[in-house]
């Protein structure tokens, strides 16, 4: 498949998604390849990685692109026909089609381990505050020592406060985005 007919496959599956589930999708297009660049400079790429929301995978290819080792890796898509898409397009990433806020059950195997980082682009705005707030507790007890939480949004804010014994603070702000996007980076003190 050629770049062209790739992306455009590619914002076919957005746009389906996005029709399907406005709700968990966030956004009017696929993320841009510089915010997706920006999210993957913020982590080792030694580090066994979870990454949550990848969509169509631009996130993903950056951070193979970073130096992440595909065996390294792990992915959770919610949509089924994007999660299909994605371990066909990356062969030797774990991709798990599950529910980023269930992680126990959806991750099985891997429930209990501590990732050298977490990114997610799942839409938190869309979701009330104390949604939000349990979100990245959560995600916040998976991490590794020292390991970062990183999410990126459209608010002007963090889409929610660090957890209990947490900083936050924001790594980059693309303007070659629709719409413009910010990279937060949640750490433990």
């Amino acid at each position: 498949m050629t770049a062209p007919t790739h992306a455009l496959a590619g914002n076919l599956r957005f746009l389906r998604a996005l029709m399907a589930r406005p709700k968990n999708i966030g956004a009017i297009v696929p993320s841009s390849r510089t915010l997706a660049r920006a999210i993957a400079r913020q982590i080792d790429p030694a580090a066994c990685v979870l990454e949550l929301g990848p969509g169509t995978g631009v996130v993903t290819q950056a951070l193979l692109e970073h130096g992440v080792a595909p065996s390294r890796l792990t992915i959770v898509e919610y949509d089924p026909h994007m999660a299909a898409h994605l371990a066909q397009h990356f062969a030797g990433v774990q991709v798990i089609q599950g529910d980023a806020f269930e992680l126990h059950r959806t991750l099985g195997a891997v429930a209990d381990m501590a990732f050298g980082a977490i990114i997610s682009s799942i839409p938190l705005l869309n979701f009330p505050m104390a949604q939000r707030q349990a979100f990245m507790a959560g995600l916040g007890a998976r991490l590794a020592p020292g390991a970062p939480l990183i999410q990126f949004s459209y608010g002007t804010l963090p889409p929610a406060p660090p957890p209990p014994g947490f900083g936050v603070v924001r790594t980059a702000l693309i303007w070659a985005n629709i719409p413009p996007a910010r990279v937060w980076a949640y750490r433990k003190y």
